[in-house]
């Protein structure tokens, strides 16, 4: 779309040095018109942090703010090394459904997936938030996009 800016701040939890940063993250919130909420198809862990603590700190500081469900890393979804550590903690990658599921449950506006490393699904990620900023609120998951300054956060 011509003339339209979007800028982005990365929220990565797992990677903070200081556990003060939960209490100085949700300043970064406001003036946010779309959350990406992600989580590593090959890290049953951060699909559920999705649920245990990223949606309720959204619902607590952003309860009008449309958020995407993003599962990522989906070229190691297949991957015999990543397949066989997984194995060995007794997991299994996250599929497809399971996200679709916890989307619809956590009221997400669509669940999408993608690799920055092959760049599948990337191009859809963006494209998905940009309709849920242009789109009057929903309430249910979407299956399947003006100048503006797009403000987008990522949680991963």
């Amino acid at each position: 779309m011509e003339g339209l800016n979007i800028t982005s701040s990365q929220v990565p939890k797992e990677n903070r040095p200081l556990e003060d940063y939960d209490r100085l993250r949700p300043l970064s919130y406001p003036m946010t018109d779309v959350f990406l909420i992600c989580f590593s198809v090959v890290n049953p862990a951060s699909f559920q942090n999705v649920k245990e603590e990223w949606v309720p700190e959204l619902k607590e500081y952003a309860p009008n703010v449309p958020f995407l469900l993003v599962g990522t890393q989906i070229d190691l979804r297949d991957d015999p090394k990543t397949l066989a550590r997984l194995n060995d903690m007794k997991e299994k990658p996250i599929s497809v459904d399971q996200g679709q599921k916890l989307a619809k449950e956590i009221g997400a506006y669509c669940y999408v997936e993608c690799s920055a490393l092959t760049q599948k699904g990337l191009k859809t990620v963006f494209d998905e938030a940009i309709i849920a900023i242009l789109t009057p609120k929903k309430h249910t998951v979407k299956k399947r996009i003006g100048s503006r300054c797009i403000n987008c956060c990522l949680i991963t």
